[in-house]
């Protein structure tokens, strides 16, 4: 298991991380050691030379109701699960330096492959979730084959999607 990522530890230097979005900069710096602590999120990180933060995302479990699946998906899981098990992504950002170099999807594909592989053998989930800050966010996520949920702001990409990425 081979990851580009490690996860966030105390020699991370994070203060400087802007990404353009304060959201996701104020998250960072000062609220992700809570949610760690807390045991509401993982964080993992792609550090420099000199341990300063190129990109970062977190992961948590979740799960949607089975209303807000499309009715072809729907239709495939036992009415009795109100609610399924997901992954969810809650943010990811690349530093402004770093932007436009392709460390977005590489991010992403890291955030698939580790949510696929304790899919696998850990804890049980059917899809990633992710809920887009903005409309640039939502696009960016489409171009990689996620799709709204009904009646939700969240989007959705399978499991049996992202395995395509994997089982070679």
């Amino acid at each position: 298991m081979n990851y580009l990522t490690k996860p966030l530890d105390s020699s991370s230097n994070r203060m400087n991380f802007c990404c353009g979005k304060s959201t996701l900069d104020h998250y960072i710096q000062k609220q992700v050691n809570q949610d760690i602590r807390r045991k509401l999120a993982v964080c993992f990180i792609i550090p420099d030379a000199a341990n300063q933060m190129k990109g970062y995302y977190t992961l948590s479990n979740d799960s949607i109701s089975l209303d807000n699946l499309p009715e072809n998906l729907r239709m495939k899981f036992p009415k009795a699960y109100t609610h399924l098990p997901v992954t969810l992504l809650g943010r990811l950002a690349v530093d402004q330096k770093f932007q436009g170099t392709g460390l977005g999807k590489m991010l992403l594909i890291d955030a698939l492959k580790r949510s696929y592989e304790v899919s696998l053998k850990s804890i049980g989930s059917i899809a990633v979730v992710v809920s887009p800050l903005d409309i640039d966010a939502e696009a960016f996520y489409k171009k990689f084959g996620f799709f709204s949920l009904n009646d939700s702001r969240k989007m959705f990409l399978p499991m049996k999607t992202i395995s395509q990425l994997f089982d070679r």
